[in-house]
């Protein structure tokens, strides 16, 4: 039996950090709605910046809107990929604002998911010296996620989201009516960042996760509105106490050091981001049921759960991904301190902590779990 959802009436939920607060508006409709967009710096140019996927789909929607707050609204459309979330494609946008003569007051629109929304960000935190930027993500995982709370990055070769800055938007506007259109592997991929709320902060909300899975999964707008508002929400309050990430909101990133490894060990793109954090959670539970901080139980339930949502809940095998390679890869990421990995571990259902692990274990973690070759 599926629990009651809440009204799809548009809802905001605050980021408070002072000067550089700002709401996320989520609901329904609201691309094309002009509320939408008022009270937004304004200025003679406006850059939107989306992908080849998702320009045919909303970019003049988008732009429609934006011709009456700008006099000039200019448009790029990157690549399509994790694999292009890059330096080169970066220059792309540069190239594009200086090309048309762009001053400093020219605001940045992040019409993507994930990739566009942290390339944006990136771009706006540096094209003269800072610029203001708009999101609006078009995927699941960027409404819950990489849309929220100011972090923007690329990728290098060596590692993951290890060259950006702490940038925040003016607004985050998520239509959740933009993600009818979302592929059903993309709508699992962000079903993995709503589901790691649960296990770290609200013990309810995974509850309610288990409940309504299936209507998340047939896109119930009602469903989908409650799980971005809450998911939103509890990022706000984590973002609004730890900006920059110097603690508590490192507990964002539960199975992300497994994921990340994984992200880049198989190469970017092979494995989507929220596939690759769906895997590590469940071997992010096996290590904190291992270390003792949280009953056994919790790693099927998350591991059927994860299944349930689509995602893929065994790591690549060990002839793919060597176990040495897992180790160096999660020793780079940006959690680490003087070589140590430190991983997010749930301390209690509920409640994560971030600890450092014995080698032995973490190795005997990811080989519980590994595919066979």
């Amino acid at each position: 039996m599926t629990a009651a959802a809440p009204s799809i009436s548009t809802t905001h939920v605050p980021i408070a950090l002072g000067e550089r607060s700002y709401h996320i508006h989520i609901g329904c409709g609201l691309l094309g709605d002009a509320k939408s967009w008022a009270g937004l710096p304004a200025s003679a140019d406006a850059l939107i910046v989306t992908n080849t996927t998702v320009a045919p789909l909303y970019a003049e929607r988008l732009a429609a809107q934006l011709a009456t707050r700008h006099r000039r609204v200019l448009q790029i459309a990157l690549p399509d990929g994790e694999q292009y979330k890059t330096a080169a494609t970066l220059e792309l946008i540069y190239h594009q604002l200086l090309g048309a003569g762009c001053d400093r007051k020219t605001v940045l629109y992040a019409l993507g998911g994930g990739v566009v929304g942290d390339m944006a960000g990136f771009a706006a935190a540096c094209y003269m010296r800072g610029v203001p930027f708009v999101q609006v993500p078009t995927t699941l995982l960027a409404q819950v996620d990489s849309s929220v709370g100011g972090k923007t990055a690329i990728n290098h070769p060596l590692g993951k989201n290890m060259i950006g800055a702490f940038y925040q938007p003016a607004r985050v506007i998520c239509d959740l009516d933009v993600l009818d259109t979302l592929p059903a592997r993309e709508l699992s991929a962000g079903l993995a960042e709503v589901i790691k709320y649960g296990p770290i902060a609200d013990v309810q909300f995974l509850d309610w996760i288990e409940l309504n899975l299936d209507a998340l999964m047939s896109r119930d707008k009602a469903a989908l509105a409650h799980a971005v508002r809450r998911s939103c929400e509890i990022k706000a309050h984590v973002v609004g106490q730890d900006e920059r990430e110097g603690g508590l909101r490192a507990i964002l990133n539960f199975g992300h050091t497994f994921g990340h490894a994984i992200e880049t060990g198989l190469g970017y793109g092979a494995w989507l981001h929220g596939e690759a954090v769906g895997c590590g959670m469940v071997l992010a539970a096996e290590l904190s049921a291992r270390l003792g901080l949280v009953e056994a139980a919790l790693v099927p339930r998350l591991k059927k759960l994860c299944q349930r949502a689509g995602l893929p809940v065994q790591a690549p095998p060990l002839s793919v991904l060597p176990l040495a390679r897992w180790m160096d890869l999660m020793r780079v990421d940006k959690k680490a301190e003087g070589g140590e990995i430190r991983f997010v571990v749930i301390d209690g259902l509920g409640r994560a902590a971030v600890r450092p692990a014995p080698d032995a274990l973490v190795g005997e973690v990811i080989a519980a779990h590994a595919a066979a070759a």
